[in-house]
């Protein structure tokens, strides 16, 4: 399972997720401020 960084452009949360963390993430936005999201806010930890 692969893992990604995801930094929030929201609320600058960063926090380090797999493959299935990554879709919840860019359907719902940021789990912690809700903020939307795009593939750009995640880098290959």
């Amino acid at each position: 399972m692969t893992t990604a960084e995801f930094s929030c452009p929201g609320c600058n949360q960063t926090i380090e997720v797999n493959d299935e963390m990554r879709e919840t993430i860019l359907e719902v936005g940021c789990p912690v401020c809700t903020t939307a999201v795009s593939t750009d806010d995640f880098a290959e930890a």
